[in-house]
């Protein structure tokens, strides 16, 4: 049944691409601003490069949570897989899996790119990949908890944002933290470990947590 949701996730996401689209682009649109708006200093693009890119990729994931549970919820959809699924945790486990598909993989890649335009230099590179494959699944179970409390209500899109951001901020402290020190030349194997602590803490916690509330919506 896992399988089954995603595969249907992301044929969804085919048949309505703008959807996927939109978080990449409003990546790639707030990492091309910062030097526009500050410097095109190349030194001073390296120091803030850290933060730029964490800041963006939670944003950018922040955008597509709230589309997570609620279209389904609005058509009857999630009825219909409670009923065949019998249960809530693999439905809120598939929806994790699929969100970061179509909006954490596709920024990991892209990050790439925009490493380049802000001339992250290439031994820093492993750092910014490690932290964000570790940090962008932890902002998608983190930020599935907030979707599901607020699914179902109306406008959810600023109550979202106060539920999810102050959870977010241990990721993002950790995840820049691991670029920079990367970047200082000092060890970042230490923010890595943390970072990867809480990916384990939220697979274990936030599907439950996430299933908890979908119930409560649904009841």
């Amino acid at each position: 049944m896992l399988t089954a949701i995603i595969t249907r996730d992301l044929k969804c996401v085919s048949h309505n691409l703008s959807s996927a689209i939109q978080p990449i682009g409003f990546f790639i649109l707030i990492t091309s601003l910062f030097p526009l708006a500050i410097t095109p200093d190349t030194e001073t693009l390296k120091i803030i490069a850290p933060g730029v890119i964490w800041i963006s990729a939670l944003l950018a994931t922040l955008l597509a949570l709230d589309t997570l549970f609620k279209e389904d919820f609005i058509d009857g959809t999630m009825d219909q897989m409670f009923i065949v699924a019998e249960s809530l945790y693999v439905i809120a486990l598939a929806r994790i899996i699929s969100h970061w598909l179509f909006s954490g993989l596709p920024l990991i890649v892209m990050s790439l790119i925009i490493a380049v335009m802000l001339h992250v230099p290439a031994h820093a590179i492993d750092a910014l990949m490690v932290s964000l494959l570790l940090g962008t699944p932890t902002l998608s179970m983190v930020g599935s908890i907030g979707a599901a409390l607020t699914v179902g209500l109306r406008y959810s899109g600023v109550l979202l944002t106060l539920i999810t951001l102050p959870l977010y901020i241990p990721v993002l402290i950790f995840g820049a933290s691991c670029i920079s020190a990367d970047l200082a030349g000092l060890p970042w194997t230490g923010q890595a470990y943390l970072m990867g602590a809480m990916l384990v803490l939220s697979i274990t916690l936030a599907p439950f947590a996430t299933a908890a509330a979908l119930r409560i919506n649904m009841s």
